[in-house]
This record gives structure tokens, C-alpha cells and sequence, in this order.
């Protein structure tokens, strides 16, 4: 069963066609059937299973994805080959990307950059 869908409002993200996405059931304690997300640019991006949710105007792209129970909030960024699961967080204006991870209870946020081979893991937090 499909916990969320592509809509058709799009936006161009570096020359990246991005969808925003609409809940179709209830995820966790906070978003609703018919909720709307934030953008991903293909349903590779965020997971169908778990909770993990992308939130406002957070952007997931390339081949980057979200899983588990994670959250992207705010207006932050994952792309290139990043990966965030497990209860991560990735808010604000971070940026997550390249080959990155971020997992486990980590907390990226603020203006922070977390790119390459990082990985963000257990409960560090990576602000800026």
C-alpha cells in the first residue's frame, strides 16, 4: 500500500524536475491523509515504507533517499548518493549530499553541510 503520491505541481531544481508529494494515509503523529510534502523528484527518493516523510519546501533529488523514520524539513537538501534513515533528521537549511549518510538518531540542521564520505551517525548533531 502506497503512503504517498506524486502530485502534479512541479518545480525545476538545478534543471531537476521536481514533484510535490501528498500523503494518501495517515504517517506517524503529525501528517495526515491528503497532507501535502515537500518535492522529491521521483518516488526512488522517499521510501513507501516506515515514517520517514519530506517535509515544506525540503527537496530530495539524483539519486539520493530517505527511509525508515527520518525527516528533510524546512527548506533542506538531499541529493547526489546521500542517504538519511533510521530517526535522522536533516532541517533547516542543511544540505546532505554527494555520498553522505546520515542515520541512526543524528540531527543535521541549521545552515550545516554534510557531503563527501561523512557519516553522521547515532545521536551527533551538525549544526551551522
Amino acid at each position: 500500500m502506497k503512503k504517498y503520491e506524486l502530485t502534479t505541481e512541479t518545480m525545476d531544481c538545478l534543471g531537476v524536475q521536481l514533484h510535490r508529494i501528498r500523503a494518501l494515509v495517515d504517517i506517524g503523529d503529525d501528517v495526515r491523509a491528503g497532507d501535502l510534502g515537500g518535492w522529491v523528484q521521483s518516488q526512488d527518493n522517499l521510501s513507501q515504507d516506515g515514517k520517514c516523510w519530506v517535509y515544506d519546501n525540503a527537496r530530495v533529488y539524483d539519486k539520493a533517499r530517505v527511509c525508515g523514520n527520518a525527516r528533510v524539513c524546512g527548506t533542506a537538501q538531499v541529493y547526489g548518493d546521500a542517504w538519511v534513515y533510521g530517526t535522522a533528521q536533516v532541517y533547516g537549511d542543511a544540505q546532505v549530499y554527494g555520498d553522505a549518510w546520515v542515520y541512526g538518531d543524528a540531527w543535521v540542521y541549521g545552515t550545516a553541510q554534510v557531503y563527501g564520505d561523512a557519516w553522521v551517525y547515532g545521536t551527533a548533531q551538525v549544526y551551522g
